[in-house]
């Protein structure tokens, strides 16, 4: 039973090394392959008065809610679409590592 808990942990090892690569390998070429950061937003929501009139009707609430959209948008675009790769990619990594480790400490306690 023990060698079948270490043969689980070698996969989860293996399976996060090679999620790792294969994220950041992504998140490089799309950063390299990737165009400039321009804003996206049209000419008219930059302006002055359709953030007035955002205020107007929605208050401060409606505007920064505007703004995050805008924001979370613009991850998923150009050169910072590898960044959010790179970042997700290292996270997802790091957890399956961590649960590995874990699991093999915790056979260890049990015997």
């Amino acid at each position: 039973m023990k060698w079948k808990e270490i043969k689980l942990q070698t996969q989860l090892y293996l399976i996060s090394a090679l999620i790792l690569l294969g994220g950041l390998g992504s998140a490089i070429t799309i950063y390299l392959t990737a165009g400039d950061d321009s804003d996206s937003a049209p000419d008219f929501e930059n302006s002055k008065m359709y953030m007035h009139d955002l205020e107007l009707y929605g208050g401060k609430a409606n505007v920064l809610a505007n703004d995050l959209r805008h924001w979370f948008a613009g991850l998923w675009q150009g050169k910072s679409l590898a960044f959010t790769i790179a970042c997700i990619t290292v996270f997802i990594s790091f957890v399956l590592f961590f649960v590995a480790k874990h699991l093999y400490l915790k056979s260890d306690s049990v015997d």
